[in-house]
C-alpha cells in the first residue's frame, strides 16, 4: 500500500515542484535572451557540381544574414563579425538582407559605413534586398548604404565573375515579400551554361529558382525559426521561410542545392534557442 503523504509532505513537495519551474524557465530565458544569441556558430560546406569551372576550383564563398541592426544587434557586434568575416579570407561575399531592423528609424545609419567598408573580397561583395529593408521606407537608405560600402546590390540583375576565360553568374532576386521580384528578368542575361548562384531572401521560392536554372540558392530570412523546443522544431517561423527554415536542401530533379542562413540578429523578441547565429561558409569544388 502506497505510503500516504502528510500536508506538510505534500506542501514541501509542491514547492520543489514549483520551484523547479520557476528555476528552470528563468534559466531558459536567460539562455535564450544573453548566451545563444551571441553563441556563433561557423557552418562549411562544399559545393561540388560539373559546371563549376576549374578556375573556380577552392573559391571560398562567405555568406551572412540578417543582423538586424538596431534590435539589440550592436554596432560592437557587427564590427566583431566584420573581423571574423575577414579572418575567413573570402574570395566572394554575399549578404542576403535585412541589415537594419528598421532602418528609417535607426539614427546611426552613417556609422554603419567604415565598419561595412572593412569588409574584403577580391572577387566581391554582394548584397541583396531583405524584407525589412525595403520596410518602413527603408529601401533608398538601404540602397546608398549598401554601394557606400563597395557592395554590389543586386535586385532582379546578375553579374558574371571572371576568373581568367572562365566564369560564374550571380543573381539577386529582389524581396518576395516586399519588393517586386521577377525571375526573368534576374535570369535574362544568364548564360545558362554557366554555374549560377541565386540570393533569395525568402527561400521558399526554391522550386521556382531550380525551375529557371538555379544550382545554388543561399536565403536567410527565418532566423531557424528563432526559438525551437527539441523534437517538435521552431514555434513561429515567417511567411516564406516556413518549408526550408534552416540548413542545406537538395531542390527538384536538377537537385539545386538551397542553403538557409539562421542569420545573426533577432526581430521582434531578443531571443534565441536551439537556433544560433550562423556564418555560412561555401568552398567550390570543381569536378
Amino acid at each position: 500500500m502506497a505510503k500516504k503523504l502528510t500536508r506538510r509532505q505534500f506542501m514541501k513537495r509542491a514547492f520543489a515542484t514549483t520551484s523547479t519551474v520557476i528555476i528552470a524557465s528563468s534559466f531558459g530565458y536567460w539562455y535564450a535572451r544573453y548566451f545563444e544569441p551571441k553563441q556563433l556558430e561557423v557552418s562549411s560546406h562544399l559545393i561540388k557540381h560539373p559546371a563549376i569551372p576549374k578556375q573556380f576550383h577552392n573559391v571560398k564563398i562567405v555568406q551572412f544574414s540578417d543582423t538586424h541592426v538596431g534590435h539589440h544587434f550592436t554596432l560592437e557586434q557587427l564590427k566583431k563579425i566584420v573581423d571574423k568575416i575577414n579572418d575567413f579570407k573570402p574570395d566572394l561575399l554575399f549578404f542576403t538582407g535585412d541589415l537594419m531592423d528598421e532602418p528609417n528609424k535607426y539614427a546611426a545609419t552613417n556609422h554603419l559605413i567604415p565598419i561595412l567598408e572593412q569588409l574584403e573580397a577580391p572577387l566581391g561583395k554582394f548584397a541583396i534586398y531583405g524584407n525589412h529593408d525595403h520596410g518602413g521606407y527603408g529601401s533608398e537608405i538601404y540602397k546608398k548604404l549598401m554601394n557606400q560600402t563597395g557592395f554590389t546590390l543586386l535586385m532582379n540583375t546578375s553579374e558574371e565573375i571572371h576568373i581568367e576565360d572562365s566564369k560564374i553568374s550571380i543573381v539577386g532576386l529582389d524581396d518576395v515579400m516586399l519588393g517586386r521580384p521577377n525571375f526573368e528578368q534576374a535570369f535574362k542575361d544568364v548564360d545558362p551554361s554557366s554555374f549560377t548562384i541565386l540570393l533569395a531572401h525568402e527561400p521558399d521560392i526554391a522550386e521556382r529558382a531550380e525551375e529557371v536554372g538555379a544550382h545554388m540558392q543561399l536565403s536567410g530570412h527565418s532566423h531557424g525559426g528563432q526559438i525551437q523546443l527539441p523534437f517538435f522544431g521552431p514555434l513561429i517561423t515567417p511567411p516564406l521561410g516556413s518549408i526550408y527554415y534552416e540548413g542545406d536542401h537538395l531542390i527538384g530533379p536538377s537537385e539545386m542545392f538551397l542553403y538557409v542562413n539562421r542569420g545573426l540578429g533577432t526581430t521582434r523578441l531578443p531571443l534565441r534557442f536551439l537556433a544560433k547565429p550562423e556564418i555560412s561558409i561555401f568552398t567550390l569544388v570543381s569536378t
